[in-house]
């Protein structure tokens, strides 16, 4: 039974995110994912100008006059977002959590895939597989992953982005477009990663807490892994300690920049303490760019 504080946030995102794929990202969505490529439509006569290696030589035979081939974009395709809905995600210090952004752009991507006739999947994980919803077409079943995505709780306390690119790379038997959204507080997944991208239209969506950057200068504080649950003291009074830690979180951020320019997959940064319209806009542009 779902609770009415969580229909009541259903409602309030169906509204607020629909809104925007209305205004802003139903066309920018089909132009940004090609359909899978082109298939046969139907013959017409062949006119003076039309391209003479689409002559379809049978039909030409039989009536004995020249007929072309017509061929439009296979459209449908099927968008599966692949969730991190480790304890990590439960952090956020101002307007909400990086699980509750990872949600909202969720549902956008899923209605603008639905107004496009395509089909949309769910997979959410932590440390291992936590629930799979098989794509389907339609308003209710983006509802019913919207849901999924609020009342799934882990009984993971860790990340493994390879078991749940692995998943994918068996579940999935034709090209779609996948989406990975994550804080990408996990290591060794490069394997997953290229044999996904290689399969797949794969896009990381990066969430990101600004106040994960730094340490404030607060004295002898108890830091808590909320994945591995270990505690450690920080002394937070200590500019070097302060540095060391600022420094350890940019390398980290670099290397998996580096490693997604380098498989040139697709990468889309987003802030709790910001909006994720201008940053997702901008991926659709170059996206729209590109072809």
């Amino acid at each position: 039974m779902v609770s009415k504080e969580i229909l009541k946030k259903i409602r309030k995102l169906e509204i607020q995110t629909k809104g925007i794929v209305n205004t802003l990202f139903g066309g920018e969505y089909q132009s940004a994912f090609k359909g899978r490529g082109m298939e046969f439509s139907e013959v017409r006569a062949y006119n003076y100008g039309d391209d003479i290696r689409q002559i379809d030589w049978n039909v030409t035979a039989r009536t004995g006059d020249p007929y072309i081939k017509i061929f439009e974009e296979e459209r449908e395709q099927t968008l599966m977002l692949c969730v991190d809905i480790s304890p990590s995600g439960m952090f956020g210090t101002l307007y909400q959590t990086k699980t509750d952004l990872a949600i909202e752009i969720c549902a956008v991507l899923a209605f603008s895939a639905i107004k496009n006739s395509d089909k949309v999947g769910l997979i959410l994980f932590s440390d291992h597989i936590e629930k799979v919803v098989p794509p389907k077409k339609g308003k209710t079943h983006v509802l019913r992953l919207i849901r999924e995505l609020y009342t799934t709780k882990p009984t993971g306390r860790g990340t493994s982005i390879a078991s749940a690119l692995s998943y994918i790379n068996r579940l999935l038997d034709r090209k779609a477009i996948v989406v990975l959204a994550s804080d990408f507080q996990d290591d060794n997944f490069d394997k997953q990663l290229k044999i996904t991208n290689q399969k797949h239209d794969l896009v990381s969506i990066i969430v990101n807490d600004e106040h994960e950057e730094t340490l404030p200068n607060l004295g002898i504080i108890p830091l808590r892994d909320s994945e591995s649950n270990q505690e450690i003291l920080i002394d937070t009074s200590s500019k070097k300690v302060r540095d060391a830690y600022y420094k350890k979180r940019v390398l980290r951020k670099k290397e998996l920049s580096d490693k997604l320019l380098k498989m040139k997959i697709d990468s889309v940064e987003v802030n709790t303490n910001q909006s994720y319209v201008r940053p997702l806009m901008n991926f659709f542009l170059r996206r729209v760019n590109r072809y």
